[in-house]
């Protein structure tokens, strides 16, 4: 992985071009040079150099999930990243805030009469879990153009057709008749799964409606995410993934994904966010263009590359060759800034635990990436991951084999500082 390479001095920061692994460890060791930031790994210069520095792409590639991102220096990859974005947390945590509040309400206020039109929502109003996705990216738009010099930016700005995903053979007046037209839902799913249980083929046997994606796990009640189950098939099944519950049958698990068509909330968060993250990206003030979603596609396949979110936004926009220095990308996963909440609640919304107002304990805080050696005890060994705080000393530390419990302060060392992201390779 190629080292993005940063000066800086003491009246002026200033990016250059970054350098390769070998350089960074010359300087490091010729005392040249120190370490700026460990994830995207950053090293700065002890003097300041006037150097001619080739300007820098940044390659984007925005999803539903995870936002692909990719620096290029002439035909070369330089850096790529994988961002993972938490909007599904933030949709259930802003549903069990509602929940709890309503039940609350309910409990301990006079029934007052419901109001629909009090509030209005301002032009360009995103959702939550969206207006988190713009944000997201534009703040790592935004560090990478201080850790190098990137002269451009270039966004893929795809639009989903989400009726067209679901029958491809639609076109003009179709596009107003809805999946239901003629139908009650019901018998709209009699039809559309032939009077049987979709998991055990039971025929002549009493049916209910089940959610193949479960709603407490982000699906909706469009009818492309409901089918017909026995009442045994349903209850067996009760609120687990219909991946995990079908873990042992492939086949059929395919057979249902493909009946029940493709699922569109990743195409509605995409197109709702897609012209937001563009203004946003103008903002920046360098130049923005933008490619769509064929052509990326189109690029990847030219240059055998594989399926993954990074190379496409490599492949984004105008390519004509393209070389690949970089093996494995910086994965950075969004984990949020911790909640402001005092009292942690039970799934039914009763107090069970008091949170402390104090987030800094022995110098540490929720969310450092930590690197400890334990010499003494049961836990005798390195490990390196994100801390998990407590006042009495002892710490978890979340590693890639799991999570490593009743770790002392004394044994851990900071080596970077929480900032709401994990990283990994």
């Amino acid at each position: 992985m190629v080292t993005l390479l940063s000066t800086l001095t003491d009246t002026n920061r200033k990016p250059l071009s970054p350098c390769k692994p070998g350089m960074a460890r010359s300087l490091l060791k010729a005392g040249k040079a120190a370490v700026f930031l460990r994830y995207p790994f950053t090293i700065v210069l002890k003097k300041a150099v006037e150097t001619n520095h080739e300007p820098l792409e940044l390659k984007l590639d925005p999803g539903s999930k995870v936002t692909g991102v990719a620096i290029k220096q002439d035909n070369k990859i330089i850096f790529g990243a994988e961002l993972q974005h938490r909007g599904q947390q933030i949709k259930d945590a802003l549903l069990s805030r509602r929940q709890l509040r309503r039940g609350r309400r309910n409990r301990k206020t006079r029934y007052r009469k419901a109001r629909f039109l009090n509030r209005t929502r301002p032009d360009g109003w995103l959702a939550p879990s969206g207006q988190h996705r713009v944000e997201t990216i534009l703040t790592w738009v935004r560090k990478l153009i201080r850790l190098a010099p990137v002269a451009s930016i270039v966004q893929e700005l795809v639009r989903f057709d989400s009726q067209l995903m679901q029958n491809p053979e639609i076109s003009g007046v179709m596009y107003q008749h809805g999946e239901l037209q003629g139908y009650e839902v019901r018998q709209y799913l009699l039809e559309k799964w032939h009077r049987q249980c979709a998991y055990c083929s039971a025929e002549n046997v009493p049916f209910e409606v089940e959610h193949i994606q479960p709603k407490s796990r982000g699906g909706s009640d469009r009818v492309s995410n409901l089918t017909l189950a026995c009442h045994d098939c349903n209850q067996k099944k009760g609120n687990q993934d219909v991946r995990a519950f079908l873990a042992a049958k492939p086949d059929l698990l395919n057979r249902i994904l493909k009946q029940a068509k493709l699922p569109l909330k990743d195409a509605a968060a995409v197109n709702s966010t897609r012209w937001a993250l563009f203004n946003a990206l103008k903002e920046t003030g360098l130049p923005v263009t933008t490619g769509t979603g064929g052509q990326t596609k189109f690029n990847r396949h030219r240059l055998g590359l594989a399926k993954s979110h990074w190379l496409d936004a490599a492949c984004v926009g105008s390519v004509d060759t393209l070389k690949v220095l970089t093996s494995k990308p910086l994965l950075i996963v969004a984990k949020g800034q911790g909640t402001r909440q005092m009292c942690g609640t039970n799934p039914y919304g009763f107090p069970i635990r008091h949170k402390s107002r104090v987030q800094i304990h022995k110098g540490f805080q929720t969310g450092d990436i930590v690197s400890a050696t334990v010499t003494a005890g049961k836990k005798v060994g390195s490990y390196t991951g994100r801390l998990l705080c407590r006042a009495s000393g002892s710490f978890d530390i979340v590693t890639k084999a799991g999570r490593v419990t009743g770790i002392s302060h004394k044994y851990c060392k900071a080596i970077h500082k929480k900032d709401g992201y994990s990283y990994g390779f």
